[in-house]
């Protein structure tokens, strides 16, 4: 690798960790949530800049594998086991199961790993199995109290507001998202609901599978 990349990697890793992973925070272990579809992305970010958004990171490529025993217990009760890969950092995540209302709200409980290819070895040694992949590029704001995330995936450009309940209702209404526009599914229901309207045969959310533009 070359210096730009050491340098691109450095920063990367410094943003990452001045934040909760994944809005988690060990004062208040759950994920407030909300996923809108990005219509405008240019006109996105200068709401984001109009309403005193900072960019932490750059729009990054992320690849998530789920992880579930067999007969697929995990998802049956509603948990989520997941491995992310985020630049060059790898978390590992779980979330039980949530509630749908307006917002979704569900426990979630990470930590960063050090070495994601250990990780897998020893989630397959103990009986779990890769289920589903998903892949995007995300870039992160943030003001201070909350999170915004920009998401260019394979089936479309999605945000996500998470952060308490209000502030992810006046931070929509400051970004133009009505509370119809709320999308409280992960991306695996998300994709899956796309595969039945578009008939595609792609059994994963990844750019090659989807045949969609990569970066």
């Amino acid at each position: 690798m070359g210096k730009s990349s050491d340098i691109r990697s450095k920063i990367i890793a410094s943003s990452f960790s001045l934040r909760p992973l994944g809005g988690y925070d060990f004062c208040m272990p759950k994920e407030i949530e909300i996923k809108f579809r990005i219509e405008n992305p240019p006109a996105l970010t200068r709401a984001l800049k109009q309403a005193g958004f900072k960019q932490l990171t750059r729009s990054t490529h992320e690849m998530n594998s789920l992880y579930d025993l067999p007969g697929q217990k995990l998802r049956k009760r509603g948990d989520m086991l997941r491995l992310r890969k985020y630049g060059e950092a790898w978390v590992l995540t779980h979330k039980a199961k949530g509630t749908s209302s307006r917002h979704k709200v569900r426990v979630e409980l990470e930590t960063r790993v050090e070495n994601g290819q250990q990780m897998d070895a020893i989630l397959r040694i103990l009986g779990f199995a890769p289920t589903f992949r998903y892949e995007k590029y995300r870039a992160e704001w943030s003001d201070g109290t909350g999170h915004v995330v920009l998401d260019e995936t394979p089936i479309g450009n999605f945000g996500e507001i998470e952060g308490p309940s209000r502030w992810i209702d006046r931070t929509a209404r400051a970004l133009g998202i009505g509370r119809s526009d709320y999308i409280t599914q992960t991306y695996a229901p998300m994709f899956f609901a796309w595969k039945q309207r578009t008939h595609s045969t792609a059994r994963e959310m990844t750019f090659r599978a989807v045949g969609s533009r990569k970066r």
